[in-house]
């Protein structure tokens, strides 16, 4: 779906605004809100999660699933495959310290097991954004279709550990050659991802240089095998699975 404002206006609007309460998302484990931020430049709907209400992990550092969340977007805007809503870290939230997300509105019923047959064959980009940031709870829940048929990916905050955990409901593409196009777009990113180049930066507060080493290595092996992978023997799907 077509942004309200455009995207440069959202995400200052999210980055500056002002954040004022509306909701409590009641399901799931961790502190969620629905909240509005406003600006000079317009005002929107988010979701807000304080790092501050994260339940903890033993596999994850405390603390840090609001930047794995920021993180998953700016390597799917890397990827140009436009699949997370824009997402920022605030420090300055009603709940201290967290990561803000656009809101979007979407059917809460239509998700990857309602899907038709067309519908799941345009999720090879988030299978792939799945297996490159090691998404550890791809829920079908969390695969959502706009009003207008856009899809949308929420809820990465336990991606990108250093350890092989890609746990996801998307295994239709296992073993498929992954399409020119796509595996395109994966050599861009890893250019990105070198050195000295901005989008490395730009993950070097939000990830550890482990992390962010594993993610290289994840890209590598992708773009060597060009296929996509079969689920792995250890717990290859979320639970619950929506």
């Amino acid at each position: 779906m077509e942004l309200e404002l455009p995207l440069e206006a959202v995400l200052e609007t999210l980055s500056t605004g002002e954040i004022g309460v509306s909701g409590q998302f009641v399901w799931g484990s961790n502190h969620t809100f629905l909240v509005e931020v406003g600006s000079t430049l317009g005002r929107l709907q988010a979701v807000y999660k304080p790092a501050e209400g994260e339940q903890p992990l033993w596999d994850f550092p405390a603390h840090s699933l609001a930047r794995r969340e920021v993180a998953a977007y700016l390597v799917s805007e890397a990827l140009g495959w436009e699949l997370v809503p824009p997402t920022v870290l605030r420090s300055d939230g009603p709940g201290g310290g967290g990561s803000l997300q656009l809101y979007l509105p979407a059917d809460p019923e239509r998700h990857y097991f309602t899907f038709e047959p067309a519908e799941k064959q345009r999720l090879r980009p988030a299978a792939l954004l799945d297996i490159l940031i090691n998404n550890a709870d791809r829920k079908a829940g969390h695969i959502l279709l706009s009003p207008d048929g856009q899809l949308w990916l929420i809820d990465h905050g336990v991606c990108f550990h250093e350890d092989y955990k890609l746990r996801t409901v998307i295994w239709d593409f296992a073993g498929e050659p992954i399409p020119a196009a796509l595996l395109a777009a994966v050599e861009q990113f890893r250019s990105r991802l070198d050195a000295g180049r901005g989008l490395q930066a730009q993950l070097a507060p939000l990830l550890s240089k482990a992390e962010i080493g594993a993610l290289k290595v994840r890209t590598d092996r992708l773009l060597a095998e060009r296929q996509f992978p079969h689920p792995g023997s250890d717990r290859p799907f979320p639970w619950p699975l929506v």
